[in-house]
Parts: structure tokens; C-alpha cells; sequence
């Protein structure tokens, strides 16, 4: 039923733009025959709109995956480096949240382990909104940041790398079979602020998936119910996943390309010294205001990625 309403809005958004173009249309037979400035100026005005819609929607079109109108489940873990990667990691978190503020996409903490002394270790955000994880599929890999880190006393330059996953929230869970007795589920206190509740009831809920080691958490939730359904829900969206990089892997190998997954390969770098420059490099697409990006302003970058994509189907 959601899909049959995603499709009917969909289509009607087509058709309302339709008319709209015929309308206007004929509102410029008017203005030519009546020789009418200021319905010419409306004509003008209402086509600028209807170009502006129309970009929207065929950037729309862009979104052709399974799972592409799904919420998102967007994981961060720094990487090698202490805690210049731990502060990087916290700060891409930053970057991810205004992010999904800007397209005003609803979002919530499942699981943050905090830095040994700044940043975080590993973080994981549920976003949710439509088209969510067609977007944010395109920052999935290896985030590197060079610049002068505050950490060192030298001030000397530092490069750091943190790696961001980024899964489809499946709502459903026939589309992904998850046994009983493959799953071990552990109990534990929950770490980090939340005062005495948290010291006394045993909240936090561990998932170890035997058959592929996936391991989930989740402590920000009230309860161990809470917890427990987010994580399975978390699990499910990983092993989603699996399938779907197992695909792709399959089809390049096919392709004859070699396929290598690992933290050499960075997809995107963030250069604040000695110059400033974004650069991402699947599409070669760059920019020098890296504040701007760091704020989140991501849609130049995913939509170069998405086109890019596209290109290559």
C-alpha cells in the first residue's frame, strides 16, 4: 500500500506539471495574438517554475535502486590515527546531521562510543525521509581529512581517515530471513551519560549474527525492548547490505574489474592545509568552500555521484 500511494503521488505530480506546461502554453498563444506584455511576464515567470519542478523531478529519476526511497542506517567508525581520526569521525557526524536537517529528513542516534579523548570511535544514525538512502549511498567508503591538527603540539599536518557504511533501512522482514537460533543476544549496562538508570537496569542489547559475525549495538534507547528492536532492525539493514555489495562484486568480477574493498581507498578528501579543497575522487568533482561541506552541503557531490552512475549502466 505505500508503494502503490509513493506511485500514485508520483504520477500525479507528472500529470499536474503537465498541465501546468499546457497551460501555460496556451496562455503564450494569448499573449502573441493579444500582442499582451504583462501575460507574456506571466508566461515567463510560470515557465521559469515549471523548469525548476521539472529538474527536480528528473533528478528523481536518478533514483532507480530497490531500496532507494528507503530510510537510511549511516554508520561512521574512525580510523587508524587516535584521536585526530576519533575528532574526524565526529566531525563527518556533524556534517551528515545537517545534512539530513537541510532536506529535513528526521533523524536519531542508535549507538556512539566516544573518543578516548575527543571525537568518537564509531557512531550509528537512523535517517529517516524519503529517498534517504538513494542520497546517502553515494558517501559510502573512505573519508579522508588532511589538515593541521589541534592535537599536536607541533601543529604539525596530520592526515586522517574514517570509513562511513551506509545500509537501507528494510522495514520488512520477510525480505530478509533472520533464524533464531543464528542470532546471540547479550544484555549489558549502557556506557555514557544517562545518570542512575542507566547504572542499575541493564539496557544496552549486543546482536552477534553467527553465520556472518556481524555484530550491532544499541544503548540510546529507554528501554531493552527499545534497544532490542532497533538493533534487530540495524542487522537486518546489514545483512541487506551484504546481499547487495555481493551482487555488485559478483557483476564487476563478471566484468572482468577487480574489486577491492579496504581502507586504501578513499572516496572523497577534505584538504583544509595548505589549501582548501573538497575533492571527490569517483567523479572528479571539487570545490574550494570546504565550509560549506562540512555544513553539510552535500547535494553537488551526490548528484555528481548519481549521474556518474547512471553513465556507467
Amino acid at each position: 500500500m505505500r508503494e502503490l500511494t509513493a506511485l500514485k503521488d508520483e504520477t500525479t505530480t507528472w500529470r499536474d506539471l503537465e498541465r501546468c506546461a499546457r497551460d501555460a502554453a496556451g496562455l503564450l498563444e494569448l499573449a502573441i495574438e493579444e500582442n499582451h506584455a504583462e501575460i507574456g511576464e506571466e508566461v515567463a515567470r510560470e515557465t521559469a517554475e515549471i523548469e525548476t519542478n521539472l529538474a527536480a523531478l528528473e533528478f528523481n529519476l536518478l533514483f532507480a535502486g530497490e531500496y532507494d526511497r528507503n530510510h537510511a542506517i549511516l554508520s561512521i567508525h574512525a580510523g587508524a590515527g587516535g584521536t585526530e581520526s576519533q575528532d574526524w569521525a565526529q566531525m563527518l557526524m556533524r556534517m551528515f546531521l545537517r545534512y539530513a536537517d537541510s532536506k529535513k529528513y528526521e533523524t536519531e542516534i542508535l549507538e556512539e562510543m566516544p573518543g578516548d579523548e575527543a571525537g568518537i570511535k564509531s557512531t550509528t544514525i537512523r535517517i529517516a525521509g524519503e529517498y534517504a538512502y538513494g542520497r546517502l549511498k553515494a558517501e559510502r567508503g573512505v573519508h579522508r581529512l588532511v589538515r593541521l591538527s589541534p592535537f599536536d603540539a607541533n601543529h604539525r599536518r596530520h592526515t586522517s581517515f574514517a570509513l562511513v557504511e551506509v545500509m537501507p533501512e528494510i522495514e520488512d522482514a520477510v525480505q530478509v530471513e533472520i533464524k533464531p537460533e543464528d542470532v546471540k543476544i547479550d544484555i549489558y549496562h549502557a556506557s555514557g551519560h544517562g545518570g542512575q538508570n542507566v547504572q542499575k537496569v541493564s539496557t544496552a542489547v549486543r546482536l552477534t549474527h553467527l553465520p556472518t559475525g556481524i555484530v550491532v549495538t544499541c544503548q540510546n534507547q529507554r528501554s531493552q525492548l527499545q534497544n532490542k528492536e532497533s538493533a534487530f532492525k540495524v542487522l537486518r539493514s546489514r545483512l541487506v547490505e551484504l546481499e547487495i555489495e555481493r551482487k555488485e562484486q559478483e557483476k564487476l568480477r563478471l566484468k572482468g574489474q577487480h574489486v577491492e574493498a579496504g581502507w586504501g581507498n578513499q572516496i572523497r578528501s577534505y584538504v583544509l592545509h595548505p589549501y582548501q579543497m573538497v575533492k571527490d575522487h569517483r567523479t572528479e568533482h571539487e570545490t574550494a568552500r570546504t565550509d560549506l561541506v562540512l555544513d553539510g552541503d552535500l547535494d553537488a557531490f551526490i548528484e555528481a555521484y548519481l549521474k556518474a552512475q547512471v553513465g556507467q549502466t
